[in-house]
């Protein structure tokens, strides 16, 4: 499995620089575009994975898209859909904006209510989609409270690149017709240490990314202390009243998430 084999990697790389993070790793990391190597920690029932979280600096967003262009360039986004969604918001003090990906759940309800197991959560709490055994029942969609997921309706446009990847549910390409689709979290950058693409193409630092466990989160421009800025800058999540527990905050000073 994919998780064992990034477990299997760290290891390795463990025994040759040692697990603690220098400030000098750091910065080293930071000027590669690199994610910090998690430390394996221990725990009774054997080594814990990884949980990724993603924190979106809403006051740094100027609405330039790249985020999504990124992501539908990266992932090969069927035609109509926007995996990472910006929104313009007007109040009566500015206009702002709004980025929703997939909220990549701790509790989804895609999950919970898919007949067929198609939608599930790996144990590093990143929510993926089975398309091969997806009935098209599109009760996902339904479920959705964030409304983050989309549903091929017609054979997706298909480039040469495209077809030349060998499908898989970290990375769901070729598309399909009839099937359900949404943001990965980028599943398969994270397990090689990278951070998304929506975060590297993002000339502001809006989004960063990285591992709960390890406390230390990634934008295209700084890497920093997740604890810290989350109770520095008074982090929420959208909707976490629906005890759907989301794996992405935000950081967005005196303005409301709705």
């Amino acid at each position: 499995m994919a998780g064992e084999h990034s477990r299997r990697r760290f290891v390795k790389a463990a025994a040759a620089t040692g697990v603690a993070l220098s400030v000098g790793g750091l910065i080293s990391q930071q000027a590669s575009g690199k994610l910090p190597i998690r430390r394996i920690r221990e725990a009774p029932g054997g080594p814990l994975p990884a949980r990724y979280v993603m924190v979106i600096d809403l006051d740094k967003c100027d609405g330039c898209g790249k985020c999504t262009a990124a992501c539908t360039f990266t992932h090969f986004v069927p035609k109509g859909q926007e995996w990472i969604k910006v929104f313009k918001v007007e109040d009566e003090e500015q206009e702002h904006y709004f980025v929703r990906p997939c909220m990549q759940c701790q509790n989804p309800p895609c999950v919970n209510v898919c007949p067929v197991g198609a939608a599930y959560k790996r144990e590093d709490g990143v929510v993926l989609i089975d398309h091969p055994i997806c009935i098209g029942c599109r009760m996902c969609l339904a479920a959705c409270p964030y409304h983050a997921r989309y549903f091929n309706w017609e054979e997706p446009e298909h480039t040469p690149e495209e077809l030349a990847h060998t499908y898989s549910n970290e990375e769901p390409w070729p598309h399909m017709r009839g099937v359900s689709s949404k943001c990965d979290f980028c599943a398969s950058h994270a397990e090689k240490g990278e951070i998304p693409s929506c975060a590297k193409a993002c000339h502001a630092g809006v989004i960063f990314y990285g591992d709960r466990y390890e406390d230390v989160v990634k934008s295209s421009l700084e890497t920093v202390t997740l604890s810290e800025m989350l109770k520095k800058r008074h982090a929420r999540r959208f909707k976490e009243e629906l005890g759907t527990e989301p794996n992405v905050y935000y950081l967005h000073e005196g303005r409301s998430l709705e």
